[in-house]
């Protein structure tokens, strides 16, 4: 299974492309409904594949929380995924997935897991509204493969929060307003977790903004400000300060929606910030690459606050 994770250099070349890459993965087949259904998570937030190893029970966790296990001598929390997804397959999970994203390693039990797919975003849709209701927000984006599977890309941020309560409103305490005012930054972001708490530091801050749900959903209302920022024979600068992009991002993810940003005049001097779980130094390298002007992990209010604060009491 460690195969599965050689050539990172390779996959490091994807960014810009609007490509990315996920590891296809089955919960088992679900014994209310027969179905076996196929998610997806990205291959950057993988560190390696291995049988499920032993489980040490832990008191007061949430229910879909199995325990914690020894990697290498660090304690790593283990979330069995079908539990947590409301799939009853009646067998025990016999693949873990350890994952690292946003400053956190955990372990995510599944059936099995099947291959590395290399995609495009624009090929990732986002999830229609029933999809996403039935799954509890748990989706992100959905693609139909050649055999017509369906792939669903999970929210893990969302169940990292959910699962270890590090968004706990505690995280906010000691923000406060910029002396600045009449400031605006544009973020994008498909998870509903991060969104809510972006909007949350925003606030504290007193910082206006407007938002998109991904990347080609930003584009064009970028577009649509810088047109009429034509037409009122202004600077885009006098109607955004600043923009706040996620990297994962269906249709269009944040390398790209950066790429056309810097390429675009209308956008001259204003700093493109990228906000993301993926926060090894390689995944940072890889922003500054397609022009980022800095980067802030996500969910860290206290980091975003103070770069925020940096570039937007810039004059």
């Amino acid at each position: 299974m460690s195969d599965l994770l050689k050539n990172i250099d390779a996959r490091a070349k994807l960014a810009g492309t609007n490509k990315l890459e996920i590891l296809l993965f089955t919960l088992g087949t679900d014994s209310r409904s027969g179905r076996k259904e196929t998610f997806g998570i990205n291959v950057f937030k993988v560190r390696e594949v291995m049988r499920v190893p032993e489980i040490t029970r832990a008191p007061e966790m949430p229910d879909s929380v199995e325990g914690m296990v020894s990697l290498r001598g660090v304690l790593v929390p283990v979330v069995d995924l079908a539990r947590y997804a409301g799939v009853d397959t009646g067998n025990p999970p016999d693949i873990m997935i350890v994952t690292e994203y946003n400053g956190h390693t955990q372990g995510f039990l599944v059936a099995a897991v099947d291959t590395i797919l290399r995609l495009d975003w624009s090929a990732m849709r986002v999830p229609p509204a029933m999809l996403t209701a039935q799954m509890g927000g748990l989706v992100t984006a959905v693609t139909e493969l050649q055999d017509n599977r369906l792939v669903m890309l999970l929210d893990v941020e969302k169940i990292l929060s959910e699962t270890s309560h590090f968004d706990d409103s505690n995280l906010f305490v000691g923000l406060s307003p910029l002396e600045v005012t009449d400031r605006t930054i544009f973020f994008a972001d498909d998870s509903s977790v991060a969104r809510k708490q972006i909007e949350q530091t925003l606030d504290i801050l007193n910082v206006n903004y407007i938002s998109a749900n991904n990347g080609l959903q930003a584009w064009e209302e970028l577009q649509k400000i810088a047109n009429q920022a034509e037409l009122n024979q202004k600077h885009v600068k006098d109607f955004i300060q600043l923009i706040l992009t996620d990297v994962e991002m269906p249709e269009m993810d944040g390398y790209v929606l950066t790429k056309k940003i810097k390429s675009d005049p209308r956008f001259k001097g204003i700093p493109v910030i990228m906000h993301s779980s993926l926060s090894s130094d390689a995944n940072q390298q890889l922003g500054l690459s397609v022009g980022v002007d800095d980067y802030v992990p996500k969910f860290e209010p206290h980091k975003l606050a103070a770069m925020l604060t940096s570039k937007l009491s810039q004059k």
